[in-house]
């Protein structure tokens, strides 16, 4: 039997991470629809519920100018969860997303920390299974900026012309989104509960020292297209996040610069401060290639002859993004991660691109998931 999961805040930044590698494991789990208005309606809040063997309530705010707002929406919504989960006769497993926030003294902390209690104290009763997860700070693609992350916020100044501030230049306690879910998906499959369960933070940095390394990012990556060297999976992870914030639109494709004399033409394809792997191939009029995603590899498809067509699109969203290369004007477009993407030969004759991608292909962990753009 699969595992109907529901997703209160599915929207957001940690529940659309979550949503979306749920759809990895479709002989696994099953999804369960949510929207933001079944808290604004007793029966739709009700009838979600009663379909969920486990409900990860994400739904929050996180920020406001009011701290009493803040408090009194985090109550509510944990309150409505509550009451329709004792109207259904649930024994769902609940997850509550909390935070390291809840010993500080603020609204938002203590919204967390008794709104985590109050969930502890339905489980007791109702013979429900709980977990309350105390979370990090959490960075990772497609965070709001000025909302989610001083990384998010960073990332998108750093990238559309601005110059990122720091107000306090602490250590930071960090987790990425991708491992944040990773741990979420194993305490949903271990079905045990634990009323406190703080997730170990996976890097501490200095603000100053992340800054460095995205300015670093924009300097190479942003304005050269070099792809920067990368020590660590903190730093993978970060360059990820980065790359999310590019303008995709008017940043691809990306010519390349064209050296000609007598003898034909050269072309620099790539410079690398990482490591991967370089492949090469043609592609007959007609036929499409790809049409897949990552989660964690950085690739990019550089067209050297003939006419193509790269297609993205981001999953869980329907604009399809299209950029036409060719080969007398040699370009190329680098893949998001989370971005399903293909590439067709549109032209009368053979296509000639070469890949790279920044790590060797792994048949046991392939990171690649197929889905037509």
């Amino acid at each position: 039997m699969k595992v109907k999961i529901g997703i209160t805040g599915q929207d957001g930044f940690v529940g659309q991470h979550l949503f979306n590698t749920i759809g990895l494991f479709p002989d696994e789990f099953e999804r369960v629809s949510y929207h933001i208005d079944f808290f604004k309606d007793v029966e739709k809040l009700e009838s979600f519920v009663s379909q969920c063997d486990v409900i990860v309530h994400l739904a929050a705010m996180n920020r406001h100018n009011d701290p009493e707002v803040l408090y009194q929406t985090n109550m509510g919504l944990v309150k409505q969860l509550i009451d329709a989960l004792k109207k259904t006769g649930s024994k769902a497993h609940v997850l509550f997303s909390s935070s390291s926030q809840e010993e500080r003294d603020n609204l938002y902390g203590k919204s967390k920390k008794e709104g985590r209690e109050l969930l502890t104290h339905w489980a007791a009763a109702a013979g429900g299974v709980f977990t309350g997860l105390v979370i990090p700070n959490v960075f990772g693609p497609f965070g709001h900026p000025y909302y989610n992350s001083f990384i998010a916020t960073f990332s998108h100044q750093l990238t559309h012309e601005e110059q990122p501030k720091i107000e306090v230049d602490g250590e930071v306690k960090l987790i990425y989104v991708g491992e944040l879910v990773t741990i979420i998906l194993n305490e949903i499959r271990s079905g045990l509960g634990k009323p406190l369960f703080v997730i170990p933070h996976t890097s501490i940095n200095k603000v100053s020292a992340i800054l460095s390394l995205l300015e670093g990012y924009k300097e190479q990556y942003f304005k050269f297209g070099i792809i920067p060297e990368l020590k660590t999976s903190f730093e993978i992870n970060l360059f990820n996040t980065f790359r999310c914030y590019i303008d995709i639109k008017s940043h691809n494709p990306v010519k390349f610069v064209k050296h000609t004399d007598p003898r034909g033409t050269f072309v620099e394809i790539i410079r690398l401060n990482v490591g991967g792997q370089v492949s090469f191939s043609t592609t007959v009029p007609a036929i499409t290639r790809g049409n897949h995603y990552h989660t964690r590899k950085i690739e990019r498809f550089a067209v050297i002859k003939g006419k193509a067509l790269i297609q993205l699109r981001r999953i869980g969203t329907d604009e399809v993004l299209d950029f036409y290369l060719d080969g007398n004007e040699p370009a190329y477009v680098d893949m998001p991660i989370w971005y399903t993407h293909n590439i067709k030969n549109i032209g009368d004759e053979e296509l000639y691109t070469n890949f790279w991608i920044n790590e060797f292909y792994d048949a046991n962990d392939p990171d690649t998931y197929f889905e037509e753009v």
